[in-house]
């Protein structure tokens, strides 16, 4: 086996040189870039190498507000987008003549473009001169007051930008659980149900353990997305989001780099290199956590 071990890293090559060429050098080079101080594009010269670039990002307010936006976006958005795709999906797999119909009802948002449904989010929630929108319509036939969610309270900004979000990345998980779901082995539920188990114990005993690994995927990548979270902000507030107050961590790296007071890469590469390590830490705490909830499962 040693001897034809060669062919193995053969098989490998093309894999590994893909990754080199444009996961690996990107993030080296972004993290030169990062050291950079007083880096110029034009010129393309600095005039040294230290870690002003990191103190300059975590002090300035645009990013301090961008990544409170973006956590606030996070701790929301992946647990309940997970737990109301998990109970549509408990649903569906219930219905089964109907099941194919509303797999792709509940799909259709994801294939939709973001921006377009971004557009009828402003639609039903934005006041305009001729109409409070369909959503302030509803709260003020209910006897509440209108507010104005796409240029009102911050918290009402953010309210329209968590149920966007929830409403674009919900589909997706629906289909995956609905998927995990239908591979559970009936046996178990036949034995369960032979022993008059009750169905919140079937659920929690071997529903839950058995789509388990399905669940912390969904979350682990719904903590990544949610973080690289940005088209969903322009599709709601536009290109300025600093002055709009919600723009997210990605969104403050593209100002950075192209904004109208673009043109600093190297404070951009700083900016991506602390995105980097949030999110690598995060993703690190939940696969520990998900291993060792399945090694309990096992046990």
């Amino acid at each position: 086996m040693r001897k034809n071990g060669w062919k193995g890293w053969l098989y490998l090559l093309p894999a590994v040189a893909f990754l080199g060429v444009f996961m690996v050098y990107p993030l080296v080079d972004v993290l030169i870039y990062s050291l950079e101080e007083g880096y110029n594009s034009a010129s393309q010269t600095f005039f040294g190498v230290g870690l002003y670039n990191y103190s300059y990002v975590l002090h300035d307010t645009y990013f301090l507000q961008a990544l409170k936006n973006t956590f606030i976006l996070v701790i929301i958005t992946v647990p309940l987008s997970t737990g109301i795709a998990l109970l549509i999906s408990l649903a569906l797999s219930s219905i089964k003549w109907l099941q194919n119909l509303f797999q792709t009802v509940f799909f259709l948002p994801y294939v939709t473009n973001t921006l377009a449904v971004g557009l009828v989010f402003m639609i039903l929630f934005k006041k305009t001169a001729y109409s409070d929108g369909l959503v302030n319509l509803i709260i003020i036939w209910f006897g509440g007051e209108s507010v104005d969610f796409i240029e009102g309270p911050y918290w009402a900004r953010m309210f329209v930008l968590c149920f966007y979000t929830i409403w674009i990345v919900m589909p997706f998980k629906i289909l995956i659980l609905t998927s995990a779901l239908a591979s559970v082995n009936r046996t178990y539920y036949d034995a369960a149900r032979i022993d008059g188990t009750s169905r919140f114990r079937i659920f929690t005993r071997i529903t839950l353990p058995m789509i388990s690994p399905i669940i912390f995927y969904l979350v682990i990548t719904g903590f990544i997305g949610a973080f690289k979270a940005y088209s969903d902000s322009v599709a709601l507030f536009g290109v300025n989001l600093n002055a709009a107050g919600m723009n997210t961590i990605v969104g403050y790296i593209y100002d950075m780099l192209y904004g109208s007071g673009g043109g600093y890469p190297s404070f951009a590469g700083a900016a991506a290199i602390i995105l980097f390590a949030i999110v690598l830490t995060i993703t690190c705490i939940n696969l520990l956590i998900s291993g060792k909830m399945q090694a309990n499962t096992a046990e």
